[in-house]
């Protein structure tokens, strides 16, 4: 598959600033040179604790925060068919604008309630992306709008309302129906369905998946909830406190994990069968402060196989099966290692 979007060496930190004269005294380390490659038409999962920078992460290919270094590369393809890459890092929004790729860039909020003005119509708060993008008439706006509801399974009787008339399921479909309407080629999904009911849930993930197939759009679907990311994403990648510690597909992910965290997350997944003893990894210790972050691996504190090498050496990601995790000093013994530990995750 082609490439959408390539991160390299991606760093987001927030100044904190202090003294007399607010001058940067540290900084938190929310994203620390991330690697990673989002591939055309597919659905990337981004999964991890809170505050592991999933969110930055999508915050940044957006360009809603601005990057501290490193390159996010967009493919963007021309008129005559050939396609020409562009790092979006240095970019102004004027020069996001003039190239054509704002409009290709989207996001879809966790909370829609906030993430709407309040005094604004329905029909207005649609519109607003698509006249920052094309010069439409008022009639054609309003078919377009009336379009853009219609495909997210609302009606032209919603155009006149406030985003308080809405349900909590409603309002999210009009995220959605907002997100498509510059007809974008990638769309951050933070959480979308976090705050909903399960049934709802499943109603927005169909819609997503039914969007995807139908405009063949690329999503970045973060989440720390892996059934929901098992059922929609075509691949995962695993984040620890600023970094990917593993990528690979969704099945190879949930069959063969290769990092102890990622052993660690999968255990958490609640069991259905009562009948069937659960048996969960609990990591020791808490997950060190992004402020300071740890030499070495940064998940050496919390794992059960951590040696002196990885309180100094950071791992790089590597190939492994059919996707990349941080390579571990003995990284063909830890599989060996975590099922003699936790033999009960492998009975089946």
């Amino acid at each position: 598959m082609e490439k959408l979007i390539e991160l390299k060496n991606l760093v987001k930190h927030y100044p904190i600033l202090g003294g007399i004269l607010r001058h940067q005294v540290n900084a938190v380390q929310a994203l620390d040179g991330i690697n990673l490659d989002i591939l055309k038409g597919e659905c990337l999962g981004l999964v991890g604790e809170s505050g592991c920078g999933k969110t930055t992460t999508g915050k940044a290919i957006v360009k809603l925060h601005e990057a501290t270094s490193g390159e996010i590369n967009f493919h963007l393809k021309k008129k005559d068919g050939s396609t020409e890459v562009k790092d979006i890092v240095p970019m102004s929004n004027r020069m996001l604008k003039k190239s054509g790729i704002r409009g290709k860039l989207q996001m879809v909020f966790q909370d829609p309630t906030t993430s709407m003005n309040p005094r604004m119509l329905i029909k207005n708060i649609i519109a607003e992306p698509i006249n920052e993008v094309e010069n439409l008439k008022s009639r054609e706006m309003e078919s377009r709008v009336k379009k853009l509801l219609n495909t997210v399974g609302l009606g032209e009787q919603h155009l006149l309302r406030y985003p308080h008339e809405f349900s909590g399921g409603q309002r999210q479909r009009l995220a959605v129906a907002r997100a498509i309407a510059t007809n974008p080629d990638f769309i951050v999904l933070d959480e979308p369905t976090s705050a909903l009911d399960v049934s709802v849930q499943a109603q927005i993930l169909n819609l997503l998946k039914d969007l995807q197939q139908q405009l063949g759009m690329t999503y970045l679907f973060v989440t720390h909830h892996l059934l929901v990311v098992k059922y929609i994403s075509t691949r995962i990648a695993v984040m620890y406190l600023g970094k990917i510690v593993e990528t690979a597909k969704t099945a190879d992910l949930f069959k063969t994990p290769f990092h102890p965290y990622t052993f660690a997350l999968l255990s958490a997944i609640p069991n259905a069968n009562i009948d069937k003893k659960s048996s969960r990894i609990i990591l020791e210790g808490d997950v060190p402060s992004p402020l300071n972050p740890p030499k070495g691996c940064r998940f050496h504190p919390r794992c059960p196989f951590a040696i002196e090498q990885c309180r100094t050496v950071e791992p790089q990601l590597e190939d492994v099966g059919n996707g990349q995790a941080a390579a571990c000093h003995r990284k063909e013994d830890v599989p060996k290692l975590v099922k003699d530990k936790f033999n009960f995750y492998f009975k089946n």
